[in-house]
């Protein structure tokens, strides 16, 4: 496989910043980069979006009738927008609710609560023809490029099927999209007559990629798209959406694990845990200088990692809670090297402390700060 190399230079994400008199942990989380527009409308923009899903009875004893089910709040009131060609990388552990954000966007689940916007206008309500042509506008790239493809067609019907939904080009031009949209993405043309089987987890990870690209999509939701790759590919597959970021213009929702490749390729990151955002910050900013206690133990864990804190933080230790039956207070408090008894009893507002940051932690709530220094 070849390698790609590319460079990505787009601008800082954008975020609502509060009203006089509002909640400065009101609206979008984050704000706008030095420069920014702050009239332009996000191209994807979620509101206090909500998905919960039914887990069962409540409790092994509940009557045959049962009086409720316990409810999984996988992701949970989460406000985040994206400027035009921007990457913004979501990040967390495994149980975060990343990967159902992303399906949000992609239109594969469907709110429980809150609204999605694309290019400012609701896609919720929108059906026929109308919701088509938003998805055409909103592709994916999955973990697992091997159970994303049909193993029983050839790449290269993969790919004719795409055009041929999306109407993309006529009967007589596929072959022609097919070998340009392979060539693309660093492969040969005389690929297409081969099946996924035939093929290594990288190239068929650029086959996935080549059929997101197929409809000419404006937003890619990259779903952990590196995890499943050995390391040796991992930056080859990399370079090659940064490469194609930059050359169309494209806007990724980049769901990773690993802080460091977040590092490489987004300009904004949002820390989910538990289902809602904990910080929200230029990718610099988090890893020069990690607010949430959270986010700490990840930038800490993330590899080849240096920064300038004199102080070292404590490491984290436990696994993440179930969403099923979250911690009362601050979801975190139970792994948390600096939970204060306030931490056990009220949760904290996601806040904005400057027009582009904003973090859920007491422990950045001005009026306890200012509590504690008069105490």
């Amino acid at each position: 496989m070849t390698g790609d190399n590319g460079a990505g230079a787009m601008a800082g994400q954008p975020g609502a910043g509060p009203a006089a008199g509002e909640d400065p942990g009101a609206g979008l989380a984050g704000g706008a980069m030095p420069g920014d527009n702050r009239a332009e409308v996000p191209i994807i923009e979620t509101r206090d979006v909500s998905r919960h899903f039914s887990a069962g009875r409540a409790g092994a004893g509940w009557s045959a009738i049962g009086r409720a089910r316990a409810t999984l709040k996988a992701v949970d009131g989460v406000s985040l927008a994206i400027r035009r060609g921007e990457t913004l990388a979501l990040v967390g552990e495994t149980g975060s609710g990343k990967t159902t954000f992303g399906r949000l966007l992609l239109g594969l689940y469907r709110p429980t609560s809150g609204d999605i916007l694309y290019q400012g206008q609701s896609i919720l309500d929108r059906k026929g023809e109308a919701a088509r042509a938003v998805r055409r506008q909103i592709q994916g790239v999955f973990q697992d490029p091997y159970s994303s493809l049909n193993p029983t067609m050839t790449v290269g019907q993969s790919l004719a099927e795409v055009l041929k939904v999306h109407k993309v080009v006529g009967r007589q031009d596929r072959a022609r999209k097919v070998a340009e949209l392979l060539e693309t993405v660093g492969l040969s043309p005389a690929q297409a007559s081969r099946r996924p089987v035939a093929f290594s987890g990288g190239e068929r990870q650029r086959v996935g990629i080549a059929r997101a690209l197929a409809v000419s999509p404006d937003i890619v939701i990259a779903d952990e798209p590196l995890s499943a790759l050995d390391v040796s590919i991992q930056a080859q597959v990399l370079n090659l959406m940064i490469k194609l970021q930059d050359e169309r213009g494209l806007t990724y929702l980049f769901v990773t694990h690993d802080l460091d490749v977040a590092r490489h390729i987004s300009q904004r990151t949002a820390v989910l845990y538990l289902g809602r955002v904990v910080e929200y910050a230029p990718t610099d900013s988090i890893f020069a200088e990690p607010l949430h206690p959270y986010t700490q133990a990840l930038v800490r864990a993330a590899p080849r990692l240096t920064t300038g804190r004199k102080t070292v933080k404590p490491a984290l230790t436990g696994d993440i809670p179930s969403a099923i039956d979250r911690p009362q207070g601050c979801h975190f408090h139970p792994r948390c090297p600096f939970a204060m008894p306030v931490c056990r009893e009220q949760e904290p507002q996601l806040r904005q402390l400057s027009p582009a940051r904003s973090v859920a932690c007491h422990l950045h709530d001005p009026a306890m700060q200012a509590a504690v220094a008069s105490a």
